[in-house]
């Protein structure tokens, strides 16, 4: 297999990380605004919200798999990934804008839309996320390219999910709002597609070699990468954390910190503007003790804040935006390390394999990611639900009893944070490093 070169330019790691208006605009504004989307403009029922919400991002464990494998087999002059990158990207835009455009008020179009266009990221998603393992073949140019992505997913989330509330709200929040909010969103979009899709036009493609042939002896090979598979699990329950969290914003700062104007996109903002002052730090840090390590400091970080953040209503509410701030610290190390292992999983198997795999290992990635992202708001639907919280059709929220607002206050904080740290159990017998690829490498090169 040939190596691409150790050192990528700054304006290909650039057009990469643009990639992440995408990701961070779809990852981020559905979870923040569907489920209060449902519940307080359309009138649907919680726990129902919570499945039209959830069903639709589980059929990308089906298709992300399919996906990474028709991109592994694509050849085109364009390499193997990027025109995914520009079809499937625009077509997220248009699908995305959709979702909110309400031409009737029903759930079940809303469902159906939002399951459109998780078909369509499916097909942006896995293509791009598998391009760093055949950018570069060198560990530490990963954790470097990782860097400049997540803090451009940084920026993607703020300018996401910081402004979507106040798009909604700057055109008389309901429907009329979250139509405005669906284009502004879908804007992001289109501007992440070109911007990859252009931006990566001279990146290194790797050596296009064999695959495996048949989608159920690929996912076997993927069983037997034993660091994958470790990671893999460890990413899919903190998601799942991660999300149940970002479900709450709106509620939380509505029913907690009684901010139901500003509210959300100050914590937003003070989720994701520390973020983009650290992640240099997290790079060092990674440097110094490992990725492994790194990424469970930072876990660490986010579960302690979080679970502090339950304090809220005895505490000032600028402290629970400063320890909103540490949260989004932990977060952003989480992205860092866990994004810039997973290429090291794919470059070891390839190196014990002598095979182009990179779409299989990403696919069930984002679908895994997907998911546990789907269920964050299925799971703070559920908690809504068993503590009687009463969905609007008015667009906005109507007053809640103690019991409900406890179920928003714990949704928010503690259960996130008991499940980003217990995830971590699951990386016991991570092992792979630099000195290990290394050896994997070297066996590649006398083979």
């Amino acid at each position: 297999m040939d190596h691409p070169s150790v050192s990528l330019p700054g304006r290909v790691r650039a057009g990469y990380a643009l990639g992440s208006l995408v990701t961070g605009a779809f990852g981020t504004v559905p979870g923040l605004l569907l489920l209060p989307y449902l519940t307080d403009t359309l009138g649907v029922a919680a726990g129902i919200a919570g499945l039209l919400v959830l069903a639709p991002k589980a059929w990308d464990v089906l298709i992300n798999p399919v996906a990474g494998r028709i991109s592994d087999r694509t050849r085109t002059r364009w390499g193997a990934r990027r025109p995914f990158l520009l079809g499937a990207g625009l077509a997220v835009a248009v699908l995305f804008a959709l979702i909110f455009a309400a031409p009737v008020k029903s759930g079940v179009y809303v469902a159906l839309m939002f399951l459109a266009t998780a078909t369509a990221y499916a097909f942006y998603q896995v293509p791009y996320v598998a391009m760093p393992a055949e950018m570069t073949d060198d560990y530490s140019e990963r954790t470097r390219l990782m860097t400049w992505r997540v803090a451009l997913l940084a920026v993607a989330i703020l300018v996401s999910g910081a402004l979507a509330p106040v798009v909604t709200k700057q055109f008389g929040d309901g429907i009329p709002g979250h139509r405005a909010m669906g284009v502004f969103v879908a804007a992001l979009i289109v501007v992440g597609t070109l911007g990859s899709f252009f931006g990566t036009r001279k990146a290194p493609v790797g050596a296009i070699t064999q695959s495996e042939p048949s989608l159920a002896a690929q996912l076997k090979t993927a069983r037997a990468n034993k660091a994958f598979t470790r990671l893999l699990i460890c990413f899919i329950i903190q998601a799942a954390g991660i999300a149940t969290m970002l479900a709450g914003v709106s509620y939380f700062a509505t029913q907690i910190l009684a901010d139901p104007d500003t509210g959300s996109t100050l914590l937003f903002a003070c989720f994701v503007g520390p973020a983009l002052l650290v992640m240099p730090l997290w790079s060092r840090i990674g440097a110094k003790i490992g990725k492994l390590r790194s990424y469970v400091l930072s876990s660490l970080i986010f579960a302690g804040a979080a679970a502090l953040i339950a304090l809220a209503p005895v505490l000032p509410n600028a402290v629970v935006y400063v320890l909103t701030g540490l949260v989004g610290c932990g977060y952003a190390g989480q992205q860092v390390f866990g994004l810039a292992m997973l290429p090291d999983c794919i470059a070891f198997d390839a190196a014990r394999t002598g095979r182009r795999q990179a779409g299989v290992f990403t696919g069930l990635w984002t679908a895994g990611e997907t998911f546990g992202l789907a269920l964050g708001p299925g799971i703070f639907a559920l908690l809504l639900a068993a503590t009687g919280y009463v969905s609007s059709d008015s667009g906005t929220a109507v007053a809640q009893t103690d019991t409900a607002r406890m179920g928003v206050q714990l949704g928010f904080t503690v259960i996130p944070a008991v499940v980003v740290a217990l995830a971590l159990f699951t990386l016991r017998g991570y092992d792979l490093n630099e000195a290990r690829l290394s050896e994997g490498e070297a066996l590649e090169r006398t083979a």
